[in-house]
């Protein structure tokens, strides 16, 4: 089978095909334009570069958050369009699902992060057992000094990866101490190809329902459901 996966969620972006168990090609940047412009002349350019025709693909894996809302909207909209113009399945993927694929080599828990201000982030916990990765905990929003109390009833080593983790260095490292562990610089982004590998045989979406998963509304829709006291 093969796959495109698209991942416009945070900062970085990045496209990969994918086939089978091997990466063919990945396009990954870290720089501070926008999504939106980019993302449809780098697939094109991917598929190009790796002799791939779009009526070649077989499936779209898509990072569905959590992470910027607009990032998050923008990639996912892309892949239903794609997967519906092309006939073709679609997959959604936690975006920290795979930014936690950079720790497989990590022997203990792995919490992937992204900065959600005010002392909040997005995360969950993950473990690698042989080739799989499975979730310990979902996805959540909270206060990274509470996310420090809940690990440390495991008692376990955690790595913490992804390019806000100096934000919150200070709270994770005071209340875990030496069971803190955080990944080194360069597998601060996620990698699309993990994204492809990680969606490649999971169950398909119905396309016209899937949407984004923000883990929390977005402020001006709480501030809106506020003042319709609800």
């Amino acid at each position: 089978m093969k796959v495109l996966a698209i991942d416009t969620s945070n900062f970085a972006l990045g496209i990969a095909l994918a086939e089978k168990d091997n990466v063919i090609g990945e396009y990954i940047t870290n720089l501070k334009k926008n999504h939106s412009l980019r993302v449809m002349p780098a697939i094109e350019t991917l598929l190009r570069d790796c002799d791939t025709k779009p009526s070649d693909l077989e499936k779209i894996v898509v990072a569905r958050g959590p992470g910027s809302y607009t990032g998050v909207r923008i990639g996912v909209t892309i892949a239903k369009t794609l997967a519906w113009t092309l006939k073709i399945p679609l997959t959604g993927i936690s975006s920290l699902e795979s930014l936690a694929a950079n720790g497989r080599y990590f022997n203990g828990l792995v919490s992937p992060l992204f900065d959600a201000r005010r002392g909040q982030i997005y995360t969950g916990l993950y473990e690698h057992k042989g080739n799989s990765l499975e979730t310990v905990l979902e996805d959540t929003n909270i206060l990274a000094s509470d996310w420090a109390k809940r690990l440390k009833g495991y008692d376990r080593p955690v790595l913490f990866i992804g390019s806000d983790v100096a934000l919150h260095n200070e709270a994770l490292q005071g209340m875990l101490s030496d069971l803190a562990f955080f990944a080194p610089t360069a597998l601060y982004n996620p990698r699309p190809g993990e994204l492809a590998l990680l969606g490649m045989d999971k169950p398909e979406e119905e396309i016209h329902h899937f949407v984004p998963n923000y883990v929390r509304m977005a402020e001006a829709e709480a501030k809106w459901l506020e003042q319709q006291g609800r």
